[in-house]
């Protein structure tokens, strides 16, 4: 029979998030793919774990990929970590994964520490529902391309960042986004960790007079109902009343719905409409 696959999270920075389960799992498996081996090491040997540890990391994750499901295919149970959190979460994981469903290989999840699930939950911004964006793309048209689609989504946005690139990100995401609420998450779980509720434009105010440290994930506020409202009201501000008629009556409309239409675009009454138009 095959082995399995365990994804085996581990702590984002303080040692008592390890689970009880995840030391088990590290101890019984065959063979530990970490992602950098050298970091690694310090926690097995915190937790006296022994199991024998190879690399597994961004550049080797395809054919390294094949190796340990050649291993597993042999009946050895591998478990995959990552230097910090849950592997697959903007970590090397995620092509093994998807290998392991077409090679009918069993694929476990031992679950723990994320920093995006820790940020989000302690952010004091809406968590019900939100989409995670990792680290935005490097490529200069990409990171464009994404943040034209985030400029737009309505629920809670997470990006991690690196204290390196900090402020540049906060002023872009300000000149896209406008002057948005945020909360800026740093070094979660450690000692000097910290969490700031904030906007985008006091956030920018700061940086200027301080040097980002540690590592940060953001949590940036959806785009509102009511700012959607206000963005639709001043678009067809634009054009006079007369035009914005012209546009539903040319489409088939009669009078009497063309000034409904037009009267719930702009945010006025049905009467404010009527008056313009006499």
């Amino acid at each position: 029979m095959s082995g399995k696959l365990y994804l085996v999270a581990t702590p984002i920075g303080n040692l008592e998030d390890m689970t009880y389960r995840a030391v088990r799992i590290l101890k019984e498996a065959d063979l530990i793919a970490a992602e950098d081996t050298r970091n690694s090491i310090k926690l097995l040997q915190y937790f006296d774990i022994s199991t024998p540890m190879t690399s597994y990391h961004e550049f080797n994750k395809i054919d390294k990929a094949k190796v340990l499901i050649e291993k597993m295919h042999s009946g050895q149970d591998v478990a995959v970590i990552t230097d910090a959190g849950t592997p697959g979460i903007s970590d090397p994981g995620e092509e093994l994964v998807s290998m392991c469903y077409q090679e009918g290989i069993e694929v476990l999840a031992i679950p723990g520490a994320a920093a995006c699930i820790t940020a989000v939950t302690s952010s004091g911004q809406a968590c019900r529902r939100f989409s995670f964006e990792a680290f935005l793309p490097k490529d200069k048209k990409e990171r464009a391309r994404v943040l034209k689609e985030m400029e737009n989504e309505t629920r809670t946005m997470i990006v991690y960042e690196s204290p390196h690139h900090l402020k540049a990100t906060l002023k872009e995401l300000e000149s896209v986004f406008g002057d948005r609420d945020i909360t800026i998450c740093r070094e979660l779980t450690k000692k000097y960790e910290e969490k700031v509720k904030t906007t985008l434009h006091m956030a920018n105010e700061y940086y200027e007079e301080n040097d980002p440290r540690g590592e940060y994930v953001l949590i940036i506020a959806g785009k509102s109902k009511e700012q959607m409202q206000r963005e639709e009201v001043q678009k067809w501000e634009n054009i006079s009343i007369e035009d914005h008629m012209d546009i539903y009556l040319s489409q088939g409309m009669d009078k009497k719905s063309a000034m409904k239409a037009v009267a719930k675009d702009r945010g006025v009454s049905k009467r404010d409409v009527y008056q313009a138009l006499l």
